[in-house]
């Protein structure tokens, strides 16, 4: 039975690798993370570093003090006054970032919301902020005392240790969820052609006619299946770590940060893509073997692509953490043990219910699978 296996593995194989179609899948889609993790990464850095002329046009619909003035240009504000009406219009026409009305002492401030209100907004309240604590010191030195001795009369210092480079976390996270794209990708195009490729062809029907059990077929396609989505995942894992290294080096975001995974994680990571690998094959066989017709077997396998995907970022953007529970659950477990993975904080039990119910569910699923290819109504078209 093993030769058996061994041959048919062999002869998916061979296809698989003649087939530029499912080589390119196999290592062309991995060339995307460097692009990801460098993309994002500049991204951030340029919303970090942005400069205060992209958002500094501040309206002031009355008129500013000497003072104002003053602490206006310390704090770069490119100011422009005028009425509440002429001011409104400038900023409804692209004109003005931001614009300030005045009633009596109460000071308003006026925008949409927006990524550049976000920035103006935060250097007007500084500005602000300048400027109540001039008018404070004002106040108590028209009665003789010392304005320090009041604003300053309590201090607060920070000793807070970042334990974690937010930017870092996020990206690596980001990264490995691509990983999973990415050898979900990489599966589709194989399955596909090994089980409704082969029906189209009529090439199945040759196959069947040799002493061989429809077992030993399942097993050789879906080992060829998995060895082809490890392959991706393996060369995603390294150029993930190469890119993650260059953007460690190449942005300040990440200054004093060691992008550089531990070799313990790198293992982990590595045992978590061979068992995704494992599942995601499996599935696509099932669901491929289903379909008539190569097209049939994409569309129907496109569904599966955002369900491996979708799970993990949603966690990931809620800040879902790993438990136990949740390391049964498929999909969602991987994405979780990669953040795990990421923090530094594997939990060795959730690693090894993962790897249970990964196995438990590939077992029902080529079970599945065995049982459609001994029938008929299945295997072949009307």
């Amino acid at each position: 039975m093993k030769n058996k296996i061994f041959h048919m593995l062999k002869k998916e194989i061979r296809e698989m690798f003649r087939d530029k179609k499912s080589l390119s899948m196999m290592l062309v889609v991995p060339i995307m993370i460097p692009l990801l993790v460098i993309g994002m990464s500049a991204l951030f850095e340029m919303q970090m570093n942005k400069p205060v002329t992209d958002y500094n046009r501040i309206g002031f619909a009355y008129d500013l003090g000497e003072v104002e003035e003053n602490l206006a240009k310390e704090f770069e504000i490119d100011i422009t006054t005028g009425d509440e009406e002429e001011i409104e219009s400038m900023y409804q026409d692209g004109l003005l970032d931001l614009y300030v009305t005045k009633e009596s002492q109460e000071y308003t401030i006026h925008g949409d919301d927006n990524d550049t209100t976000s920035y103006a907004s935060s250097l007007v309240e500084s500005y602000f902020s300048a400027y109540k604590e001039y008018l404070q010191g004002e106040y108590l030195g028209d009665y003789e005392i010392d304005p320090q001795e009041v604003i300053s009369i309590i201090q607060v210092n920070k000793d807070i240790v970042e334990k974690e480079n937010y930017f870092a976390s996020y990206i690596t996270n980001y990264a490995f969820l691509f990983i999973l794209m990415a050898i979900t990708v990489s599966a589709t195009y194989p399955s596909t052609d090994a089980t409704a490729g082969e029906k189209e062809r009529g090439t199945l029907e040759t196959l069947l006619t040799f002493p061989i059990r429809s077992k030993d077929i399942i097993l050789g396609k879906f080992l060829s299946v998995s060895l082809s989505s490890v392959i991706t995942g393996i060369i995603s894992l390294i150029l993930m770590v190469i890119s993650l290294v260059i953007a460690g080096n190449m942005f300040e975001i990440y200054k004093g940060v060691e992008m550089m995974l531990p070799v313990s994680s790198l293992i982990f990571s590595g045992i978590v893509i061979i068992a995704y690998s494992l599942l995601i094959s499996g599935l696509c066989i099932a669901v491929a073997s289903k379909s008539k017709t190569f097209k049939e077997a994409q569309s129907a396998l496109t569904p599966l692509t955002f369900i491996s995907f979708f799970p993990g970022m949603i966690a990931f953007m809620i800040n879902v953490e790993s438990s136990a529970l949740l390391s049964l659950v498929p999909f969602l477990n991987f994405s979780l043990l990669f953040t795990d993975i990421t923090n530094g904080t594997v939990n060795y039990i959730n690693i090894f219910l993962m790897l249970l119910s990964t196995i438990v569910v590939i077992g029902i699923v080529l079970g599945i699978i065995i049982k459609q290819y001994k029938s008929e109504k299945v295997l072949f078209s009307e």
